[in-house]
């Protein structure tokens, strides 16, 4: 587990912009079991690719878009590891990936994209790929 005062900076990243957190397996499993609408599910984690792509990826495609999910909501690796957990149950058959970013329609994920897909590409790709996905999911 990764010390607060290390990841505090990293989830008000997300919090600061309207990031509800699942700290618990509670948490994500009464939001998805009987949810209707969208929501979108950012892994979080301490690595590069989540402070350079990831985050500001998903921030500038919540800027850019017209179409948003319902709920924003995020878990953090390595930290919230009950939360984490049942996340990945509901992304499966995906493996474990952290960062990243899931979208669910009525409680089904619609939408994976896993950390090979975040690593070397730049928050703009990530953004606009977000963009697109928010139009035809939202």
């Amino acid at each position: 587990m990764y010390p607060e005062h290390l990841v505090a900076p990293m989830r008000t990243d997300l919090t600061s912009v309207g990031f509800k957190e699942f700290k618990s397996a509670e948490d994500v499993d009464s939001h998805l079991k009987d949810h209707t609408g969208t929501t979108m599910i950012v892994v979080n984690s301490v690595c590069g690719c989540a402070a350079g792509a990831a985050r500001p990826g998903v921030k500038l495609a919540l800027q850019k878009s017209a179409k948003k999910p319902d709920t924003l909501a995020t878990v953090f690796a390595g930290v919230d590891q009950q939360a984490v957990a049942k996340a990945r149950e509901y992304t499966a058959p995906y493996p474990p990936s952290s960062p990243a970013i899931a979208l669910f329609k009525d409680g089904e994920l619609v939408h994976f994209i896993e950390r090979h897909h975040i690593e070397g590409r730049t928050a703009e790709m990530i953004g606009n790929h977000l963009v697109d996905v928010f139009n035809e999911y939202c």
